[in-house]
C-alpha cells in the first residue's frame, strides 16, 4: 500500500523535527481545516465569527487558542450544522462511529479515508517504536470482539491492518471480554501468544488467576499492549515483576491514536501530525509540565466532522520534552475522566490511588469498585469468593482511606458474581456520581 508507506516515511522524517517546526507545520493544517469548516459548516461558520477570528488572516497560536472549546454536549446537538457535506479529494470516502456511551452521552461522528490512513500509520508507528515481532502470535481479547464457537480457531490469518498490508505477519487470535477470565486463560495456554492486546482491568483480572496459581499465563507472552481504560502504575509493576513489557496506547473513537508510548522514556508522545493536543488547567491555560489538566483536541485530517478544540473529557498530566530527541510532545500520565476524581468535603478533586491488588494482602479479592454516591455514602464493591471478617473489613477501610485520602463513612457491598461493564465493555475502578 504505496500510500501508507510514503506517509510513514513521512512520520519517520517529521517526528524528529523541532517541536517549533511541529507547531507550525500543526498550524498550517489547521489553517486547511478552518478554511473548509468555515465554507461548509454553518456552525463553525458561526463559531469564527462570534470569536471575531477571519479564517484568511494567517493563524497563529495566540489566534487559535481564542477559539471557544468544543464540548460533547454540543457536538451531540450541533451535529447536523457541524459536519460538512462537501468534501476535498481524498477525504470522500466517510465511516461512521459512535462512542461506548459510557457516561450516557453518546457521540456519532464521520471519518474519512484521510483520518483512516492516519489511524493506519499511527498504529504502524507504534509497532515499529516498539519493535515488535510481527512474525510472532497475537491475541487480542477485546468487548467487540464477535463470540466463536471453537476458541482455537478463533484466528485470523495475519494481524490485520495496518500490518498486514505491508507484509505477512504471525497468525492473531482473539476472543471477546464477555468470556469469563478463567476460560481467557486456558485459551491463551492453547495458543501461546507472543502479544496479548487487551483493557487494563482485563490484564488485572488474568493477573490474579496467575498470582493466585489457579491458572498461568503462557510462558511465551512478552508483550501486553493496553488500550480503552486508564493504566494504573501497580499493573505496571506487577507485570514488571513477572519480566513482561507493558505498552499503553491513548485513542478514543472520535479521534483515533491520540499518543503512544515511547519506547526510550515510557512518556506518551503525543501525534503532532494528526492533531493539536493541549492539556488546559481550570482557567484555559496551557499546563505546564507536571500539572494536570483537561485534554482538547483538534483532528487536522477530520473535513468530515470537524473537531477543533474539543473537550475530550479526560485529564492528563503535561509533560516535559522527551529525552528520546523526537520533537513530538508528551504527556506523563493519563487520568482518565472527571467522574473518575474523588470529591472531599471542602470541594477539592483529585484520583484516588486505588489499587487493587494490594487487597489481596488482606483477603480474598477478586474485583473491586469504589462509587461515590455522596459526601457521606462511599459504597465499596467487592467481588470475593470468603466471608470478609470483621477485621479484615477493618483493614481494608484503613488502606481505602490511605487510597482515597481521606476518611470517609465506607459502605460494604459483596458479591460472588463480576461486576458490570459499561456498554462499551470498560471497567471503571473508581466512579464520582456529584455533580
Amino acid at each position: 500500500m504505496k500510500v501508507l508507506r510514503d506517509l510513514l516515511a513521512q512520520l519517520e522524517h517529521s517526528q524528529w523535527q523541532s517541536t517549533q517546526a511541529l507547531q507550525t507545520l500543526q498550524m498550517e493544517r489547521y489553517a486547511r481545516l478552518a478554511q473548509h469548516a468555515w465554507q461548509h459548516s454553518p456552525f463553525y461558520r458561526l463559531r469564527f465569527e462570534q470569536a471575531g477570528l477571519d479564517v484568511r488572516e494567517p493563524w497563529t497560536r495566540e489566534r487559535y487558542t481564542r477559539i471557544p472549546l468544543l464540548t460533547r454536549s454540543e457536538l451531540m446537538l450541533q451535529l447536523e450544522h457541524l459536519q460538512c457535506h462537501a468534501l476535498p479529494p481524498g477525504h470522500v470516502q466517510t465511516y461512521r462511529t459512535q462512542t461506548s456511551g459510557s457516561t450516557g452521552q453518546t457521540v456519532t461522528v464521520l471519518r474519512t479515508d484521510a483520518t483512516q490512513l492516519f489511524w493506519l500509520a499511527c498504529s504502524m508507528r507504534d509497532h515499529l517504536w516498539q519493535q515488535r515481532d510481527l512474525s510472532a502470535t497475537l491475541a487480542v481479547i477485546k468487548a467487540t470482539t464477535p463470540v466463536v464457537d471453537d476458541p482455537v480457531l478463533a484466528a485470523r490469518q495475519g494481524w490485520g491492518p495496518p500490518a498486514s498490508l505491508l507484509g505477512k505477519t504471525g497468525p492473531c487470535y482473539s476472543q471477546p471480554l464477555s468470556m469469563p477470565v478463567a476460560q481467557q486463560a486456558r485459551w491463551l495456554a492453547r495458543i501461546a501468544p507472543h502479544t496479548l492486546l487487551t483493557y487494563p482491568t482485563n490484564l488485572a483480572a488474568l493477573l490474579d488467576l496467575h498470582e493466585r496459581g489457579e491458572a498461568p499465563l503462557p510462558a511465551t507472552l512478552r508483550e501486553v499492549r493496553t488500550v480503552g481504560e486508564t493504566l494504573h502504575p501497580g499493573l505496571r509493576d506487577r507485570c514488571a515483576a513477572l519480566g513482561l513489557a507493558v505498552v499503553d496506547l491513548y485513542s478514543s473513537q472520535e479521534l483515533g491514536i491520540i499518543a503512544l508510548q515511547c519506547p526510550q522514556s515510557g512518556l506518551y508522545h503525543t501525534q503532532d501530525e494528526n492533531l493539536i493536543v493541549e492539556v488546559l488547567d481550570e482557567q484555559g491555560l496551557p499546563c505546564a509540565p507536571g500539572e494536570v489538566g483537561r485534554v482538547v483536541i483538534t483532528d487536522l485530517h477530520n473535513y468530515a466532522t470537524p473537531l477543533i478544540r474539543y473537550e475530550i473529557r479526560d485529564h492528563a498530566e503535561a509533560g516535559p520534552p522527551c529525552s528520546c530527541g523526537r520533537g513530538l510532545a508528551t504527556l506523563k500520565r493519563i487520568m482518565g475522566r472527571r467522574r473518575n476524581m474523588v470529591m472531599l468535603p471542602d470541594g477539592s478533586r483529585h484520583w484516588p490511588l486505588v489499587g487493587a491488588h494490594r487487597f489481596r494482602e488482606i483477603a480474598d479479592i477478586r474485583q473491586y469498585q469504589v462509587v461515590q454516591h455522596s459526601l457521606t455514602d462511599v459504597e465499596v464493591r467487592l467481588v470475593t469468593p470468603d466471608v470478609i471478617t470483621p477485621e479484615q473489613e477493618a483493614r481494608l477501610t484503613e488502606m481505602l482511606h490511605a487510597a482515597i485520602g481521606h476518611p470517609f463513612p465506607l459502605r460494604f457491598s459483596y458479591s460472588a458474581q463480576e461486576l458490570p461493564k459499561t456498554t462499551g465493555g470498560k471497567f471503571e475502578e473508581f466512579i464520582s456520581l456529584l455533580p
